[in-house]
């Protein structure tokens, strides 16, 4: 019995608690308007009349709104011409207001944080991001520190997974997850269709969160770690080059996302379900599956074509967190999992405010879901998110007590405006006149903004 009671006791102190988290919120000076659009789509010199097509229909498909924000080097037309000090500068902004804001609303001070994990995959700089957060907050030198790059839009999760495995190793530590991604450097100039689709997508934010094993602060947590999958399709060819950062046959760099990305990522997704499945969901709804999965085999009468999971997630799971890929992600996620527009809400409401901010895109979806008030003591709430490599992780968080927004939620003075009367995207109607120009003849008009 006092064995028992002994790894009972043990396993309370590798417990991983989400005390808090801080979404962030960019300055309006920084809004991506229909305007400020069309002005940057006009002055990229090297667009023809195919592209300017390809674009708008990306653009009005995408499911982004006019609210979302991208980096001051937009703003000062120099995206063609960034400096190492733009990505730091639009780091560090980041960095001044949200970890300024966690700690401060938590009351834990900076030498309080054991273990700092930063993933912002598309800078490398020295010294590390990190160690200017440590330097900035004055952090102990025993900290332990993870500086991740290059991880993509699932890397808050990778995150996550290192806190985690040290919990499991150290009693009552603090955590700190800084994600972000740095856009200044990073805006590709040339015209092919498949890198300049990503100038399209990809919006300024950030998120830090704050975790800790401690026993003490159980009650005051937000959320609980039930259980967290990671899967990487990197041995695949093709997987791994659906989604590359190279150059353009003129040496512009850019994100390369290929045709088979849609693919790539529903066997990653595929694969991630069935080692999550059965940590999540009742044994009855397993048998279920496994029942009418063995009597379709027997009668050969598997629907052709059918890509749904054939399991009912909600037995298991109450809230679907889903990364902001696109709204083909949110789509395809949601037709698999046989999700309600209840479900999808979320996700498509921080598209369409916030776009796709990678890594950082599911804490928004979380805190709508908090501003929402549907998070109740008990539920769970499944994460997922994709990323380039290519990788699939997922994970549970258990509500440990009735959240109704607090007073950091960065959804907070606007979610009683969520969901708008209609998401239709103003961008066609303003720019419809591209349809029918002759390639032959073609002229960017110098009066098409007004």
């Amino acid at each position: 019995m006092f064995k028992i009671w002994k790894w009972v006791d043990e396993k309370r102190d590798k417990e991983c608690y989400i005390l808090d988290y801080q979404c962030y919120k960019p300055t309006d000076d920084r809004m991506v308007s229909t305007d400020f659009a069309g002005q940057v789509i006009k002055r990229t010199k090297n667009l023809g009349l195919n592209e300017y097509k390809f674009l708008l229909k990306a653009i009005v498909s995408s499911g982004i709104g006019e609210q979302t924000y991208s980096p001051r080097i937009m703003f000062a037309g120099r995206e063609d011409n960034p400096t190492l000090q733009d990505g730091i500068d639009e780091m560090e902004e980041f960095f001044e207001d949200s970890i300024a804001k966690i700690l401060d609303r938590s009351g834990i001070s900076p030498k309080e944080i054991d273990i700092l994990v930063v993933n912002i995959s598309m800078i490398a700089i020295m010294p590390s991001l990190s160690s200017r957060i440590i330097n900035r907050y004055k952090m102990r030198k025993d900290i332990k520190v993870f500086n991740l790059t290059g991880m993509g839009c699932s890397a808050s999760l990778i995150s996550v997974d290192i806190v985690r495995s040290v919990f499991k190793t150290y009693k009552n530590m603090n955590a700190m997850v800084v994600t972000s991604e740095s856009l200044s450097p990073n805006w590709y100039s040339g015209n092919d269709r498949s890198m300049i689709l990503a100038n399209c997508l990809f919006r300024s934010g950030g998120a830090v969160i704050l975790l800790s094993n401690k026993r003490s602060l159980e009650r005051n947590a937000l959320f609980k770690l039930k259980c967290l999958v990671r899967t990487h399709h990197g041995a695949r060819d093709d997987s791994y080059g659906c989604c590359v950062q190279t150059e353009d046959e003129q040496g512009r760099p850019g994100i390369h996302l290929g045709k088979n990305l849609p693919k790539a990522a529903t066997r990653a997704f595929v694969d991630n379900l069935r080692v999550i499945s059965p940590m999540i969901l009742p044994i009855r709804e397993l048998l279920r599956y496994a029942l009418v999965t063995f009597v379709r085999k027997m009668s050969n009468n598997t629907p052709k074509g059918e890509k749904k999971a054939g399991v009912n997630f909600r037995t298991g799971v109450d809230h679907f967190c889903i990364h902001t890929g696109g709204k083909a992600v949110i789509d395809g996620i949601g037709f698999s999992l046989d999700l309600t527009e209840y479900d999808l809400e979320p996700a498509r409401m921080t598209l369409h405010r916030f776009g796709n901010t990678s890594a950082a895109s599911l804490w928004y979806v979380l805190a709508y879901m908090e501003a929402k008030k549907r998070l109740k003591k008990g539920d769970r709430v499944l994460m997922i998110s994709f990323g380039a490599g290519f990788k699939c992780n997922s994970c549970v968080w258990e509500v440990v007590r009735d959240l109704d927004g607090n007073v950091g939620n960065v959804w907070k003075d606007i979610i009683d405006s969520y969901p708008p009367q209609s998401l239709a995207n103003p961008y066609l109607e303003k720019y419809g006149w591209i349809q029918n120009e002759d390639i032959s003849t073609f002229k960017v008009p110098e009066n098409y903004l007004n």
